[in-house]
């Protein structure tokens, strides 16, 4: 059997890279700057107070970060 990725459906498109993937996107919280990461799909994982803190943790649990303009 052949994967086809033409006919890969919405929903599985969704998942794809959920466990391997986060992303690093600057937020405002209490009123100090951080960087929040999200896994691919969105999802809240942790709030870091610096981007390199925030990529470390993303690294150090084996996942690919990605940053968010």
């Amino acid at each position: 059997m052949t994967f086809d990725i033409h006919k890969i459906s919405t929903d599985e498109l969704a998942k794809l890279g959920v466990s391997q993937i986060a992303y690093i996107k600057p937020v405002v919280v209490d009123g100090a700057a951080a960087f929040a990461i999200h896994a691919a799909d969105g999802t809240p994982m942790a709030v870091a107070g610096d981007r390199e803190v925030a990529l470390a943790a993303i690294i150090q649990h084996e996942m690919l970060p990605s940053l968010v303009h």
